[in-house]
């Protein structure tokens, strides 16, 4: 089943796809752009996987390590569907990031890969921008890269595992403008989600409504403001986003 969660007239409801419309858990049907879309869960601890697709690594030169690249991101980054990212005025090189996102539903500790896909609720799209100028290194992003406020995108739709048929079989596509612009599988992962449970539950304890965000493949290009962003990954719906300027924030 694919749900989300919207406000409309005063309320948040839970909310389901209908066509190219969305039907609130009241039997209402509206537009799109008739709600306010949010994250289409309570998110917990959000995980960020970090050079976590081969070809990725190696279009920014980066050598692989021993253990994955993983860092955690505040609840302020996280923004709806059809929601806008704030690019700052200073930035020469801002990049959009489809990911797969990885939601926990049962309390994981030290699991074996074997058993770690049964400790998983569902899936997600993500959308995690990066600005590359705030970059200390490749292989440390900073406060500054990766916890802006709503620079997170996540939805629009939250998937349960069961209609998922092979998350390590999954295309993600990105389009710019309508131009498709990045192109990858699941497929090509460097650490699988299984392993990544594994990695994570192995010193410390994931709980229900915990997010990993599993990386992202190569093709990543500038965005500018006024750039309409969707990604796209199979069977998990399309997930909207619009670049804004400071001025649009209020921000001179």
């Amino acid at each position: 089943m694919m749900r989300g969660r919207v406000a409309y007239a005063g309320a948040i409801h839970e909310a389901y796809p209908e066509g190219d419309r969305v039907r609130l858990a009241d039997g209402r049907i509206c537009l799109e752009d008739d709600v306010v879309w949010l994250a289409p869960i309570d998110v917990g601890t959000l995980f960020a996987l970090g050079l976590n697709y081969a070809d990725h690594a190696k279009e920014l030169q980066f050598t692989k390590q021993d253990e994955p690249l993983v860092f955690l991101k505040g609840p302020g980054t996280v923004l709806g569907h059809r929601g806008t990212t704030r690019r700052p005025a200073d930035v020469t090189y801002m990049h959009y990031e489809c990911e797969l996102a990885v939601v926990i539903g049962r309390t994981a500790q030290n699991l074996k890969r074997e058993e770690a896909m049964d400790h998983v609720a569902g899936y997600m799209i993500a959308n995690d921008y990066a600005i590359r100028d705030y970059l200390e290194n490749y292989y440390r992003p900073n406060l500054r890269v990766k916890n802006r406020d709503g620079g997170t995108v996540l939805g629009p739709w939250f998937v349960d595992a069961g209609d998922v048929r092979d998350v390590s079989n999954l295309e993600l596509r990105t389009y710019v403008n309508g131009t498709l612009r990045q192109r990858g599988n699941t497929r090509d992962l460097v650490t699988d989600v299984p392993a990544l449970i594994e990695y994570l539950s192995g010193f410390m304890t994931l709980a229900p409504g915990d997010v990993i965000l599993t990386g992202t493949p190569e093709g990543t290009v500038n965005v500018d403001v006024g750039d309409e962003v969707v990604c796209e990954i199979d069977g998990l719906g399309r997930l909207v986003n619009t670049i804004a300027s400071d001025a649009d924030f209020g921000r001179y």
